[in-house]
C-alpha cells in the first residue's frame, strides 16, 4: 500500500516543514471556524496498510477544513511512530494495534504519550485461504491438519517446506514463532507489502492455486474476496507474552489512538478532535477502497465519506 501515502499526503495538503516545527504554531482559521482556535500543525504517523490510510484522510480533511489545520502526515512504521511520540516528532498515532510492551514503555514509564480512546474499529489478525480452497479442502481450516497439505503449498522461496505467505516486514505479527511451537512444517515469506499480499490472494483465487498466509480486517478486500480464516488455539490473555513461545492465535483488538502527551496538554483542539472521533470498519472500508480500487484521491474519498456522514462527524467537534 506504500504507493498510496504519497497520493494520499498530496491529496491532503501537507505542509513540509524544516526540521520540527512547533505543533503547537497558531495559523488564521479557514472561514466559518472561530477565530480563537488554535490547532496549528499537527503531524500524524502514518503506518503502510490502506485502512491507516482511510483514518488520515478523513480526520485530515476534516482537521483542515473545519478546525483550520495543517496536517503533516510522515510515513514510518508502527514501532518508529511511538519513538516519534518520545523525539517530538509525531504528535498522533490513528491507529494502535495492542503494543502493550509500548504502552508500558512510552506511556506508564517514560510518561510522554497518552491513551486517546478507541477507534470504533475491531481488529482482526490471523491465518487465512482463499475461498476455492476451504471448499475443496473442508478440513483445511482445521490448523492440526496443515502439515497434511504442507506440500500443497510449496513455493520455490519456500523449498522443501510449505509457504507462509505474510505481508510488509513491519509488521508485528508471531507467525514465524507459531509455525515452529504448533510444530508445522512451513516457513514464512514475505510479500513485501500490503498491495502484494492482496494481489497474491486475488490471484490465488482467480487461478485456484494454493495459498496460506497472514490477514487481518478491517480491510477492503475481504468485500471482494471473502478468505476464510483458520483459527488456532485459542487466545487467553497473556498466551502471548512470551513472543519465542507463544503458541495461541491473535489477540482481538479494540484499535484505539495514541498522543503525545506535551501536544494533549497543550489544549489544541485537534486532539479533543481526534479523541472524540470513531467510526466502523466498514467506514474505514469504504474510504480505503475508493482510494485504492475506485479512482479517488484520498482528499476526495473523504469528501465523499464526510458528505454523507455529517451527523456522524459533527459530533467529533470540539
Amino acid at each position: 500500500m506504500s504507493r498510496f501515502l504519497p497520493r494520499l499526503i498530496a491529496a491532503i495538503g501537507v505542509a513540509a516543514l524544516a526540521g520540527c516545527a512547533s505543533t503547537e504554531a497558531a495559523i488564521s482559521p479557514p472561514p466559518g471556524v472561530p477565530k480563537t482556535t488554535r490547532c496549528g500543525t499537527v503531524t500524524v504517523a502514518v503506518n503502510p496498510w490502506s485502512g491507516y490510510a482511510a483514518n488520515v484522510a478523513v480526520v485530515s480533511y476534516l482537521l483542515e477544513s473545519e478546525l483550520g489545520c495543517q496536517v503533516e502526515a510522515v510515513e514510518l512504521s508502527e514501532t518508529a511512530s511511538w519513538a516519534g511520540l518520545n523525539d517530538g516528532s509525531i504528535d498522533v498515532i490513528l491507529e494502535n494495534w495492542g503494543h502493550d510492551d509500548l504502552k508500558k514503555k512510552y506511556i506508564d514509564r517514560q510518561k510522554v504519550a497518552v491513551e486517546l480512546g478507541l477507534t470504533g474499529n475491531k481488529g482482526v489478525i490471523g491465518w487465512y485461504v482463499p475461498p476455492w480452497m476451504a471448499k475443496t479442502y473442508p478440513d483445511i481450516t482445521d490448523w492440526k491438519n496443515l502439515n497434511d497439505y504442507a506440500d500443497l503449498f510449496k513455493t520455490s522461496k519456500s523449498g522443501a517446506k510449505g509457504q507462509f505467505l505474510a505481508g510488509d516486514p513491519s509488521f508485528v505479527t508471531n507467525d514465524t514463532a507459531l509455525i515452529e511451537n504448533l510444530k508445522l512444517n512451513y516457513t514464512v515469506v514475505y510479500a513485501g507489502s500490503e498491495d502484494k499480499l492482496i494481489a497474491a490472494f486475488r490471484k490465488a483465487q482467480e487461478d485456484k492455486t494454493p495459498l496460506l498466509g497472514y490477514f487481518y480486517e478491517p480491510q477492503w478486500l475481504l468485500s471482494d474476496v471473502k478468505l476464510v480464516h483458520i483459527p488456532l488455539p485459542n487466545y487467553t490473555p497473556g498466551c502471548d507474552s512470551d513472543a519465542e513461545k507463544v503458541a495461541c492465535d491473535y489477540q482481538p483488538y479494540d484499535l484505539d489512538k495514541i498522543g503525545r502527551k506535551a501536544w494533549v496538554d497543550s489544549g489544541n483542539p485537534a486532539a479533543a478532535f481526534i479523541k472524540n472521533w470513531q467510526w466502523t470498519n466498514a467506514d474505514q472500508n469504504q474510504v480505503a477502497k475508493d482510494m485504492t480500487q475506485n479512482g479517488l484521491s484520498a482528499d476526495d474519498a473523504a469528501k465523499k465519506w464526510a458528505d454523507a456522514h455529517r451527523t456522524v462527524w459533527e459530533k467529533w467537534l470540539p
